[in-house]
């Protein structure tokens, strides 16, 4: 960390009862706390090993390392927590404190010379070296150093100290008086209160150095692991404005300063933080020290670089190129390697919509992998699968490579890589049991061979928790924080989704609910549950027949991604029967989604466009569009959209009135729909199977009739059950209409009743749209 501005120092000040005693350039200085951290480490010196268990000075032993290294807190909050680890050292370093702030100034002054006795004799109490000892010895000479007006100042400060801290008890025992019940709620009224004037407290004054530098790295570790435990927004900038407002020139601080406002998308702080980093670190000389003469254009084209993936971030891509191209002018007249290779990296981001990108990414990878940079050279090999992915590879050739970068990850103990990876694997898993809709990426692969020795869905599930069955091992070790990052998060969205896709609402419930907690609303990676909440709902929605509260959640869906939303939008316009609305705008989607190159949700498009023409008595024309959608599917080796389309294709053979071919294709296609599909989908296709039945059966002699029809009713059977799984009320109503049929062709009258009284109920709760029941898969 660059050392704090020296004017600190060189400017003795009193602020709020804390005395600066760094006149002589000492980064520490005495404050009322600190004293009373000092009456605990005597007592603890006085008192013997038998008067405090093992177990007491253990805790203590923990307690210490926060209290030295902390900003002040009140001396209520501190008795609190000499109390829990030892409440008879909690005794007596209140009775301390209290005879000092209630004697006179030479009793302070007393308690000072006594301090030094600590490091004498053969055995001294405390080593010097050690890390009580360096406090102790930091506090005896900030002390020396003080002239008599603030040595005065101090045992004021002092007593102030002592009588805001005694307040406390007394309102408690106040409280004690009123009812348990009303009593509970006051005090957790007053400790959150008390939290609140701690922080006012704690940041009333200026912070030492070590004390600004243990807040600093804590605030920064918080937000990268564990935003949820980190200050909000608002009150860690408070904090490191008022940081800023001693010491204005401390680097760290604006770097700080500059994470936090990304977590708001604050482009113009950001970007203001950003630059006085770099501009106080060149300032300061911190880079100069340790480079020599390089510091000084190595902190500008850093600079540059990092403005160019903060532009990035917001998508600045114009301005971010033109930052790129300026860190890497400065890198090659500086011959630096390492910079050039992180602004390799940024390159293939920029323009990584470029047929071409991936051989930016192989030369960088390349070139990581010969200057030592194992970093960068998974970070490469995680991205170029991506774009593998996105190109159609085979899945085998995928896993492979993630294998060669677990390698790297394990080898160099790379623990934020290793989870992206897990969350590569269970992306890759989770195409092959739902290709539409996944996380991260969008690319989708499949396996060009054979089945698999599990269910896609069910190795996705596994992945998921893996990744975070290895955070909750982390989070059982002493001190460990809360892993919470993007791969987590991502994670747990495909956990909802796979248990929304098999109907199991509930769990998909619990687990959102759990997403909502671990990432609030404004923390940065709140976006992708909220997309995954309100895409569940929709689907949920469109079961029910609920087309208005559908339609309603499309804008939130189309804030979040806008391509999903107008996707939805057409599919909420086509369920109301809007035909034309809706095939105008899965056209303009269509255009787009070629343009960028979206291929999993161009053969989205098309199945929509398919099934929207032959509900409009126009099966012809649907299969041009499926049999393009085939054709992609299986250059891009999407196995399960493949197979959703060969499905498509047998209903409109189905339609066309040759049942026969349709049975054949279905056949072909069911098995990997039954094995790894979605519950909404086995439905369909068993509903499907049972009408190619029913219709291959017309020409049949009449026993053998008579055996189709009630394998077909027992297909009707399935397909309700797995609509009954999804609460899909619309299909459901179909197939009870279908079977009233059925039943009524073999004479079996009181089954036919109780289907048909099932679908005038469930007619009349969702009235339909004018669109044949047979035109609907």
């Amino acid at each position: 960390m660059a050392s704090v501005h020296e004017s600190l120092y060189f400017n003795p000040m009193m602020t709020n009862g804390v005395v600066h005693a760094n006149v002589f350039g000492i980064k520490d200085w005495v404050t009322p706390y600190k004293i009373a951290v000092l009456v605990l480490l005597n007592e603890m010196g006085r008192t013997g090993e038998a008067a405090v268990s093992l177990m007491e000075r253990r805790r203590l032993n923990q307690l210490l390392l926060p209290l030295l290294q902390g900003p002040d807190i009140t001396l209520s909050k501190l008795y609190k927590l000499i109390e829990e680890s030892c409440p008879q050292l909690a005794n007596s370093v209140q009775i301390r404190i209290k005879l000092m702030a209630e004697g006179e100034l030479k009793d302070m002054e007393q308690f000072f010379d006594d301090l030094s006795d600590s490091f004498s004799g053969t055995e001294p109490e405390v080593h010097k070296t050690s890390v009580v000892g360096l406090f102790l010895r930091h506090m005896i000479l900030a002390y020396s150093k003080l002239s008599f007006s603030q040595v005065f100042k101090l045992y004021t400060a002092l007593q102030q100290y002592f009588q805001n801290g005694e307040k406390k008890p007394v309102e408690d025992a106040d409280m004690e008086l009123t009812g348990r019940e009303e009593g509970e709620r006051k005090m957790e009224k007053e400790e959150l209160d008390v939290s609140i004037r701690e922080e006012e407290v704690s940041c009333s004054g200026p912070l030492s150095q070590k004390q600004a530098e243990f807040f600093l790295s804590q605030q920064a570790s918080l937000l990268k692991n564990d935003e949820t435990k980190a200050l909000t927004p608002a009150s860690l900038q408070k904090e490191l404005n008022n940081l800023l407002k001693f010491n204005p020139d401390f680097a760290e601080a604006h770097y700080l300063s500059y994470l936090n406002n990304l977590r708001v998308q604050d482009v113009f702080s950001s970007t203001h933080s950003l630059l006085h980093y770099f501009d106080r670190l060149i300032l300061t000389g911190a880079e100069s020290k340790s480079n020599g003469e390089e510091g000084y254009g190595r902190s500008l084209r850093y600079a540059a670089l990092n403005l160019a993936a903060l532009h990035c971030r917001f998508g600045h891509y114009q301005q971010a190129e033109l930052a790129l191209q300026e860190a890497i002018r400065i890198a090659q007249e500086s011959n630096d390697h390492v910079c050039l290779q992180h602004c390799l990296s940024w390159l293939y981001v920029l323009g990584q919509k470029r047929s071409d990108s991936y051989v930016l990414l192989e030369h960088s990878v390349k070139k990581a992998v010969h200057f030592g940079l194992p970093y960068l050279a998974s970070l490469g090999i995680q991205s170029l699968v991506q774009q593998r992915a996105f190109a159609g590879k085979t899945a085998n050739k995928l896993m492979d490579a993630l294998k060669d970068s677990d390698l790297l990850h394990w080898k160099h103990s790379l623990s934020e890589l290793i989870d992206i990876s897990i969350a590569q694997k269970t992306a890759i898993w989770r195409l092959y049991g739902r290709s539409h809709g996944g996380l991260w990426p969008r690319g989708s692969l499949a396996p060009t061979d054979g089945s698999l020795p599990l269910p896609a869905s069910t190795m996705a599930l596994q992945q998921a928790q893996m990744l975070l069955s290895m955070n909750s091992l982390e989070a059982a070790n002493a001190g460990a924080q809360q892993n919470n990052t993007e791969s987590f998060a991502v994670a747990l969205c495909h956990l909802a989704e796979l248990h929304a896709e098999q109907g199991c609402f509930a769990a998909a419930s619990e687990v959102l609910k759990h997403l909502k907690e671990r990432f609030p609303p404004n923390s940065q990676h709140a976006q992708l549950w909220m997309l995954c909440d309100q895409k569940i709902q929709f689907d949920r929605a469109m079961h029910d027949g609920k087309y208005h509260l559908a339609d309603s959640l499309v804008t939130g869906i189309t804030a979040l991604n806008s391509i999903e939303g107008v996707y939805r939008k057409a599919v909420v316009l086509q369920a109301q029967n809007q035909m034309s609305e809706a095939h105008k705008l899965l056209q303009k989607l269509l255009i787009h989604c070629q343009k960028i190159r979206n291929t999993e949700m161009v053969i989205s498009v098309l199945l929509s466009v398919a099934e929207l023409y032959w509900q409009s008595s126009s099966p012809t024309i649907a299969l041009p569009v499926l049999l393009q959608a085939l054709a992609l599917s299986k250059e891009y080796r999407l196995q399960y959209l493949a197979s959703e389309t060969v499905l498509n294709l047998a209903f409109a053979q189905l339609i066309l009135g040759i049942p026969e071919q349709a049975l054949s294709l279905l056949h072909m296609a069911i098995e990997p729909i039954l094995a790894d599909g979605a519950v909404l989908d086995k439905g369909r296709a068993m509903f499907l199977v049972a009408k190619c039945q029913v219709a291959s059966a017309a020409s049949y002699d009449p026993l053998k009739k008579t055996e189709a029809v009630e394998a077909a009713i027992e297909n009707l059977n399935e397909a309700k059950n797995y609509f009954a799984k999804v609460d899909c009320k619309e299909r459901i109503r179909d197939v009870v209409y279908f079977q009233a049929r059925l039943y009524h062709t073999l004479g079996r009258t009181q089954e036919r009743n109780r289907c048909a009284m099932l679908f005038r109920q469930l007619h009349q709760e969702l009235p339909s749209h004018g669109v044949p029941l047979i035109n609907h898969l």
